[in-house]
């Protein structure tokens, strides 16, 4: 079961060879992921409102970034449990999920606490909180239901003020768990390597919304509203950019790695697979080629559709023009979609040994297996 200290590499590792039997995405061509996302509070539920920001805006114009990105990808589709400012029972964004039959659900907020300093992002999975921080920020978000008439009812006698509602959490949504801390520590990963917002890590604690789904499910605090900085960033449209495609790339990161028979096609052209490469290549970096030209470009987003890095080498005769960079060949693949989903049909991942030179995939792939 999962621990929220597990790295990334052992949870993939656990993932990938004890947990397949599970997967909740069907492996096929006809069938697209389906993602829910969910933007917190809304309508009469305003949220934290830490240094006069809405944390119910907010949400919704990250969620709205999410979505618009996703929608780009032709193997996925996107549902939102709200597009508008209205108010939505947790119950009812549980059950657009569940009646979608969604592959992931993803609920997005922001932190806000009695206090200036608190800064960072987490990303919860539905457990039994771990300590006091955690138990307050679910009964805060979880007071939420107390705008809903016969809330006890229909909550089955949950009080969100009393610790003692809070027991039985710890068996709920067992079955997903490690897959939805696995996806929660894929957007931990991309918010710390992307931006220099400090990363809280992955949690558990008793979020009713996601106790009522019956997929993967994740709930984010992208960052406090209550810290001058943070909420100043969360409330740009530069921030919740950032925050949008940081998010996007983790759900990614988490699709290709559980369609594991398309993971190991691909790796089997190399020689190696999956275990071979979960975690980061020392000496090598992977971009991505998304096009070749005679004429020498200014590598600027502006000219590739806003895709940034952008970098540019010449090879021949030929400028070749790449985008991203990262060790792990993963987070690569994560890399070429985007670049697919914006129009570059024909991109493709690249490898460049330590001292700068370009090797092949099958070289770079195989520098781990033959040490």
């Amino acid at each position: 079961m999962f621990r929220p200290n597990f790295s990334l590499p052992l949870l993939l590792f656990l993932f990938i060879f004890n947990l397949s039997v599970n997967l909740t995405y069907a492996q096929s061509a006809s069938k697209k992921f389906i993602v829910v996302l969910d933007a917190g509070h809304g309508g009469k539920d305003a949220g934290n409102t830490g240094n006069n920001y809405f944390e119910k805006d907010i949400a919704l114009k990250i969620v709205l970034k999410v979505g618009e990105q996703l929608k780009k990808y032709e193997d996925l589709k996107v549902i939102y449990t709200r597009d508008k400012d209205v108010f939505i029972p947790l119950n009812k964004r549980a059950e657009i999920a569940n009646k979608a039959n969604a592959d992931l659900f993803v609920s997005v907020h922001c932190n806000g606490v009695n206090n200036s300093a608190p800064s960072g992002t987490e990303t919860f999975v539905l457990g039994l909180h771990r300590n006091k921080d955690n138990l307050e920020i679910a009964m805060k978000e979880n007071s939420v239901i107390k705008f809903e008439d016969d809330y006890q009812i229909k909550y089955d006698g949950f009080d969100p003020d009393s610790p003692e509602s809070y027991i039985g959490f710890s068996i709920m949504q067992e079955e997903f768990l490690d897959q939805s801390a696995l996806l929660a520590d894929f957007v931990q990963k991309q918010f710390s390597s992307t931006m220099s917002l400090k990363n809280r890590g992955v949690k558990q604690a008793g979020f009713l919304v996601l106790r009522e789904t019956y997929m993967p499910s994740v709930l984010i605090e992208t960052g406090f509203l209550t810290n001058k900085a943070e909420g100043a960033f969360l409330n740009s449209v530069n921030g919740q950019t950032k925050l949008a495609d940081a998010i996007v790339d983790g759900i990614n990161n988490y699709k290709n790695i559980i369609n594991v028979k398309a993971l190991e096609a691909e790796l089997s052209e190399y020689k190696v697979n999956s275990s071979d490469v979960i975690e980061d290549f020392s000496s090598v970096k992977f971009k991505i080629q998304l096009a070749a030209s005679s004429r020498k470009i200014d590598p600027s987003p502006e000219n590739f559709k806003q895709l940034v890095p952008i970098s540019r080498y010449q090879e021949n005769d030929l400028f070749k023009y790449l985008f991203g960079e990262t060790n792990n060949y993963m987070s690569a693949q994560t890399l070429r979609d985007r670049a697919k989903a914006e129009g570059y049909t024909s991109a493709f991942i690249v490898a460049f040994n330590s001292v700068g030179e370009k090797i092949s995939i099958k070289e770079a792939l195989n520098t781990r297996v033959n040490n």
